[in-house]
């Protein structure tokens, strides 16, 4: 077997094509939730805060120089930003998985249904039912 038919054979599988769905998803989705953190969580939490850009908020170690390069700080507004991004997308994974996990166990506690009865028990029916049929009444 070739190289590229090997590759084509990995990449057909089910779990590889799932996979590069769930990815491309997941990367939509993180656009999604970053927009709704960035445009529409930020601005009311930064106006309660002073009316300022929280992301903007930063801790600065060492000021730009001259031309205006070469400014250390750390950024604890962007990074709070992201904080708030990673609670909503493991709070809707969480929701995903609770709503999959509810499935699942509807599945498996449908009954099975009931096992064919042994073949002596066929068996003594019969003889009963032929019994029954042959007495005299």
């Amino acid at each position: 077997m070739g190289f590229f038919s090997e590759f084509k054979a990995f990449a057909m599988r089910g779990n590889v094509i799932d996979l590069a769905v769930g990815v491309v998803i997941g990367a939509a989705f993180g656009k999604i939730v970053t927009s709704l953190v960035d445009q529409i969580i930020m601005p009311p939490i930064g106006m309660l805060i002073g009316g300022v850009d929280f992301s903007a908020y930063k801790w600065v170690l060492q000021a730009a120089g001259p031309d205006g390069k070469g400014e250390v700080a750390v950024q604890f507004g962007a990074f709070f930003n992201t904080l708030i991004q990673f609670a909503i997308v493991a709070f809707a994974i969480f929701l995903v998985i609770k709503l999959m996990n509810r499935l699942i166990k509807k599945q498996e506690d449908a009954p099975a249904p009931p096992a064919p009865p042994a073949a002596e028990v066929v068996l003594l029916t019969e003889i009963r039912d032929l019994l029954k049929n042959d007495l005299p009444r």
